[in-house]
């Protein structure tokens, strides 16, 4: 997929600078030629040395570089690459290319391609947060800019959360789908994926068997065809897919926000396994025995319903939704009854009683319901039935 493709790798600065040397190994791997850019940021965490030895390339640093401006060098490099790859994309450099700033060699680049460009943001969680970033970030992607990342996790400044740059596998996958011609290319789709846990105490959670295997598959196989994917994922045990934005939650009321976080999109698939109830008043210590035989009693309250709440916008509503029904009993007639109280536009049923293996297994056996009709599916691996159902989204999509 990469072989003889031209990447322009820009490296700002952050110690997540490290990461782009793997980047450009791997890339080179795969056979694609990769011309490094090195902001004088990134040169304070990586040597010009070490970029040019991994790229095979010189690395240009300069905007007023005389002998390359001799021949308008840097709109030559700006032109000739088929994607620009922004790892780590810091703050500063988000800033500039919302607000379409020009001062040094990566940002002129930036303003000057008309090539598609993706970032791997990377800095710390409450310059990420902060709604300056936010706001940029939001221009960013309204003018097309592709993203992959940040990753939640811990940070070099001691802090967690968002942040992270993403790890040069990621970046690669979500290369492989900036460069893909797949019928899918340009579109946003959201998957939810995974069970949610609802806390009854610090310790203590109601929660599902839901492995997420099915979800994840699904993610990796609308970025294949191209699709731009934001996966929000609830404590989901299956990998995590490649070459998505993902977004991690433990309950409902977190998912609801992380998906309206991500709107707009062109489709949004709710493969999650959401937890109908919560308890209506979570307690603050754990819950401990009477020593008199006592049972604590639980008052429980209704979880949002996500995919009724995406399917009856009445403003903004993705062109398709796609809901999945996890039954045991009457799964046809059960599932049926869910498309039309939902509003959605497909639904996905499956027999998840213990005898089948499904829930937490590694296959899978659904039916595809629409307003015209079911159509039942062999028992196929999960991977397999993303492939399916990626390429059903696709032909709708159109």
């Amino acid at each position: 997929m990469l072989q003889g493709k031209r990447i322009l790798l820009i490296v700002g600065g952050g110690i997540a600078a490290f990461k782009s040397l793997d980047l450009i190994r791997r890339l080179r791997e795969r056979g694609a030629e990769v011309t490094p850019v090195l902001t004088s940021g990134g040169a304070e965490f990586v040597t010009p040395l070490s970029v040019s030895a991994l790229a095979g390339q010189k690395v240009s640093t300069e905007l007023f570089d005389l002998n390359a401006e001799s021949e308008m060098g840097h709109i030559e490099l700006s032109r000739s690459a088929d994607l620009v790859v922004v790892a780590p994309a810091t703050a500063d450099l988000m800033a500039k290319m919302a607000g379409g700033l020009a001062n040094d060699l990566a940002s002129t680049l930036l303003l000057a391609t008309d090539k598609p460009v993706l970032i791997a943001p990377a800095m710390n969680v409450r310059m990420w947060l902060h709604p300056a970033t936010q706001r940029n970030l939001a221009t960013l992607e309204g003018d097309g800019i592709l993203r992959v990342g940040p990753n939640e996790g811990d940070m070099a400044c001691g802090e967690y959360g968002p942040g992270r740059m993403a790890e040069p596998m990621e970046i690669l996958a979500a290369i492989g789908a900036a460069l893909s011609d797949g019928p899918l290319k340009g579109k946003h789709v959201i998957v939810t994926s995974g069970p949610t846990h609802e806390p009854i105490d610090p310790v203590r959670y109601i929660a599902n068997r839901s492995s997420g295997a099915q979800g994840s598959a699904l993610a990796n196989a609308l970025a294949a065809l191209g699709a731009r994917v934001t996966f929000v994922t609830g404590p989901a045990s299956a990998p995590m897919p490649q070459g998505v934005e993902i977004h991690r939650v433990e309950t409902a009321r977190q998912m609801q926000d992380a998906v309206a976080a991500a709107l707009p999109a062109d489709a949004a698939v709710f493969a999650a396994a959401v937890a109908d109830w919560r308890v209506a008043s979570e307690s603050a210590s754990k819950i401990k025995k009477d020593g008199k035989g006592g049972l604590p009693v639980l008052s429980f309250a209704e979880n949002p319903d996500i995919l009724a709440t995406v399917s009856k916008m009445d403003k903004g509503r993705p062109k398709l939704v796609v809901g999945f029904a996890a039954e045991t009993d009457d799964v046809l007639s059960n599932a049926t009854s869910k498309l039309a109280r939902k509003g959605c536009d497909w639904i996905v049923a499956n027999d998840v009683s213990p005898a089948t293996g499904i829930m937490g297994g590694a296959e899978n056996a659904v039916t595809l319901i629409t307003r015209s009709g079911a159509e039942d599916w062999p028992r196929m691996g999960k991977a397999e039935v993303a492939k399916r159902l990626a390429a059903r989204i696709a032909d709708a999509l159109g």
